[in-house]
């Protein structure tokens, strides 16, 4: 089956609420979408929204890239062939994994859909159910408790608290969640790079008894053996997320000692999910536990990660609420949410119904 033609788009997709982290505050996303139409008609969908801070590429070179003359010479060609087409496009595309992205989702969805089988299914399914976290953005501790009661009567019990700005304001507020709901929620915090190592040591100090499941890039990009001070008992609670950007950082973090214990893998980093699920194997080597993450994208590319975590032995944890906020997306379908748990819906493909 070959491929009948490529197109590209660009929405800019409206947020049901703004939020902060460490270093900016968001109200609205730039999500790039690509469709390869094969002679059947199958449409294969990808997109991406990469984040210029942390990988060095933006929507608008995305955007760019897809709707070069290149990118028309896969019209022709058998998607049958798509990990060759996925290589020719990182040689095209090296270092930019937002483009690359977009089109290993689009052919692994098309391909998919050309098989008739899920794109978990080709790669062997071996989870079926995980609960997500929802991400509380930097807020004081009362605006802190009315978003957690608001996630958790909707059914959700994995809270991440996005800190990095007070540390003893992170502190108060972890403690008040933990105090609210006892054992009834899971708490993660993301610091987005925002501690100093005595910051750190102070967080880790104060809420010892409040049971943080994990901590997602305490400190900078560049500071990782800062980490190696700390005791090995909580290195283990560290997830790389900024400092984990490609494969060579992936190889690079497993020497030991080891300063994370979790990888952040997220697609928009890496390139899509080829690349991904070659992250996630390096960490199951090096005994790292892999952790699926996002940006603020649409269905369609939450969709494709939740394929790669549900492929991979050493997937334990989720953090794939990046479509929940979006006030608008160009598809549905791809999984459900029940009482926070994510599954696959079992469709060809990843499972997409286009929207319009």
């Amino acid at each position: 089956m070959r491929i009948k033609a490529v197109r590209s788009y660009r929405r800019n997709l409206a947020l049901t609420k703004p939020y902060t982290i460490a270093y900016q505050t968001t109200t609205d996303v730039d999500n790039v979408f690509l469709e390869i139409e094969l002679d059947n008609g199958m449409i294969g969908l990808g997109a991406a929204n990469p984040d210029p801070d942390v990988v060095g590429e933006s929507p608008e070179q995305t955007m760019q890239n897809l709707q070069s003359d290149w990118i028309n010479s896969f019209v022709g060609r058998d998607i049958r062939l798509f990990n060759a087409l996925i290589d020719e496009a990182s040689g095209r595309f090296p270092n930019l994994p937002g483009t690359l992205a977009a089109i290993d989702i689009a052919l692994h969805d098309a391909f998919g859909q050309f098989l008739g089988v899920p794109v978990v299914a080709f790669f062997g399914q071996r989870h079926q159910a995980l609960p997500t976290s929802v991400t509380i953005g930097i807020m004081d501790v009362t605006d802190t408790l009315i978003e957690a009661a608001a996630y958790v009567q909707l059914g959700f019990r994995v809270l991440k608290v996005k800190t990095g700005l007070d540390v003893s304001e992170d502190v108060e507020r972890v403690l008040k969640l933990r105090e609210a709901y006892g054992n009834q929620v899971t708490i993660r915090v993301d610091a987005n790079q925002g501690y100093s190592l005595a910051d750190l040591r102070l967080f880790l100090t104060k809420t010892r008894l409040a049971n943080v499941e994990l901590i997602e890039q305490p400190m900078v990009v560049g500071r990782e053996q800062t980490l190696l001070a700390l005791p090995a008992d909580f290195r283990r609670l560290f997830a790389a997320d900024e400092s984990l950007k490609n494969l060579e950082a992936a190889v690079n973090l497993t020497h030991e000692p080891q300063p994370f214990g979790i990888y952040n893998i997220k697609l928009m980093k890496c390139g899509g999910i080829r690349a991904a699920l070659t992250m996630a194997n390096i960490a199951r080597t090096a005994h790292i536990s892999a952790f699926w993450g996002c940006n603020d994208e649409s269905r369609v590319s939450i969709t494709a990660a939740l394929h790669a975590a549900f492929a991979c032995p050493n997937t334990r944890y989720l953090d794939l609420d990046g479509s929940f906020d979006l006030a608008e997306d160009v598809v549905s379908g791809g999984f459900t949410v029940e009482n926070g748990v994510m599954r696959p819906t079992g469709a060809a493909g990843l499972g997409l119904v286009r929207i319009g």
